[in-house]
């Protein structure tokens, strides 16, 4: 995919999804798969390669532990498309389906507040379905004694659907199949977004061809206010830098690291025998350039393995093998996705603004977007809360637990 064509083969597509990496791909493979749908689909790339989007630089885990009810269903519905990824692809020979490596997110609370936040949590969470436990010091110290534990009241642990999964093979089949059944994908940019005060009429490309277009998609990432602006709209998604190291302990424990999640907001967790993940987002925190991937490394030294390193001492000792930054797409009102259509110009889709917990909501995202321009309506889960109208009124979805 990394020769695409700069030059789309019509004039005119019933939807243009500008962005193509997981959420774009996800949209275009529902739309083209969907017994409801058919017309013509337009992927519109930026970066064909796609080694600056979100989707290459995630650490490609999935949780149930959030906060809200909506959010624990559509992680729930993604373990479950994953894990049948063959069947949902047609039962294509070539698709594995693929696993979850089940260590599950442990939260650790060192204050009253966090520790009944998790404790409510937790009900709801196994009251739909999930494997949440609540661990009291005493069972953390148990079954995990590497942990140093004074100032942690309990911690929150995830025994099912919580882990690594390959994400990029999703990607890699949602695009393959979409390619397959008649989407088509260019290299090229969105320069200009023609609108009336109701609708889109057309996109112009760095090429120079101006698409007229049914309906327009917005999966641009950490650029999508760029998008919208260029609609004459606004949304408050941003890029913000987060980083990743891969590090060898000299030390290895002999249990399997959960993704732990430190109070201090630095997560870590196994990533081979010997090798461990971590991730953490900088102090300040400011919006950076799309294409601002500096790594500080300032950042490691006086902040991140310090609290690693307190955490859990036998890490005292470790080696970076790789590092890298990221971005989130981060909705700055909520940390939440921003769902469907805009309130009034109601052919400009979103699917933006996931802040860090996109990869693992795509298969449930495209679905929605998918069912909301074939029939006017979610059909199967209802994602109206995400909906734009939330944003044009300042009311922030509820979600608390954001890593």
């Amino acid at each position: 995919m990394s020769h695409l064509s700069q030059h789309p083969a019509r004039t005119s597509y019933d939807v243009v999804i500008i962005g193509g990496a997981m959420m774009g791909s996800s949209v275009a493979w529902w739309l083209s798969h969907s017994p409801d749908f058919q017309g013509r689909i337009l992927v519109v790339e930026r970066d064909p390669t796609y080694t600056q989007c979100s989707t290459a630089h995630t650490n490609s885990c999935i949780r149930q532990q959030f906060s809200e009810a909506l959010n624990v269903r559509i992680s729930q519905f993604t373990a479950e498309f994953i894990k049948n990824l063959r069947a949902n692809m047609g039962g294509d020979l070539r698709v594995d389906d693929l696993s979850i490596q089940e260590f599950g997110y442990l939260y650790l609370a060192d204050s009253e507040p966090k520790a009944n936040a998790l404790r409510a949590a937790q009900v709801m969470q196994n009251g739909l379905g999930a494997r949440t436990r609540i661990m009291t010091k005493h069972d953390l110290a148990r079954d995990f004694p590497f942990y140093q534990l004074d100032d942690i009241l309990l911690g929150s642990h995830g025994t099912r659907d919580e882990g690594y999964w390959d994400g990029g093979a999703l990607f890699d089949w949602f695009r393959r199949k979409a390619v397959a059944a008649g989407v088509e994908y260019v290299n090229a940019e969105v320069t200009g977004i023609e609108a009336t005060q109701a609708q889109v009429t057309s996109v112009a490309l760095s090429s120079g061809r101006t698409l007229s277009c049914g309906h327009l998609v917005n999966a641009a990432g950490p650029r999508a206010n760029h998008v919208a602006q260029l609609a004459g709209l606004d949304i408050p998604v941003e890029p913000r830098k987060r980083f990743t190291w891969v590090v060898k302990a000299e030390h290895p424990l002999d249990h399997e690291l959960p993704l732990t999640i430190d109070p201090s907001g630095v997560h870590i967790r196994q990533d081979g025998p010997e090798t461990y993940m971590i991730g953490a987002r900088p102090g300040p925190d400011p919006a950076v350039d799309p294409a601002d991937f500096h790594m500080d490394h300032s950042l490691w030294e006086t902040h991140v393995w310090p609290i690693v390193a307190t955490r859990i001492p036998q890490f005292e000792a470790l080696r970076i093998v790789t590092e890298w930054a990221g971005h989130y797409a981060y909705n700055t009102l909520d940390q939440n996705a921003i769902l469907g259509p805009h309130s009034e110009v109601r052919n400009f889709y979103f699917i933006n603004g996931f802040s860090g917990h996109g990869l693992q909501q795509a298969p449930a995202m495209g679905r929605g977007l998918a069912e909301l321009i074939t029939t006017g309506r979610f059909q199967t889960l209802d994602l109206s809360p995400f909906g734009y109208d939330r944003i044009a009124a300042h009311r922030p979805f509820g979600e608390s637990a954001v890593i």
